[in-house]
């Protein structure tokens, strides 16, 4: 079984900053892409950036030069730094980890979720 932890979320206001955070544990033997995805209220769950194994990331448009996303491979943890925040960027956020390889087969998993809430 895989876990995908975040952590990081929070209250704040418009243009500061915070840093999510997203760690796997349990029993696999790498990870592929890691991403985080958003989803608002009453709206769908987007991608906001991704990162593969070999650091290539590709960010949103709405969020480049705001957000930042990075991995440590031998810690299997991604985050995502996001500066100056905008009350648009209110969701809840989502960690993503594809193709997983386990002992079992190659599988995707998602985090529980993290609040993220910018307020003006």
């Amino acid at each position: 079984q895989v876990q995908l932890v975040e952590s990081g979320g929070g209250f704040v206001q418009t243009g500061e900053s915070l840093r999510l955070s997203c760690a796997a544990s349990g029993s696999f033997v790498s990870i592929g892409t890691m991403s985080w995805y958003r989803q608002a209220p009453g709206k769908e769950r987007d991608l906001v950036a991704q990162i593969n194994t070999f650091h290539n990331a590709n960010i949103r448009d709405s969020v480049k030069g705001r957000f930042t996303i990075s991995r440590d491979n031998a810690k299997n943890t991604v985050w995502l730094q996001m500066n100056n925040l905008e009350v648009e960027d209110t969701a809840v956020y989502y960690c993503h980890a594809a193709d997983v390889r386990t002992d079992d087969g190659r599988y995707n998993y998602w985090g529980q979720g993290t609040q993220v809430t910018v307020s003006s």
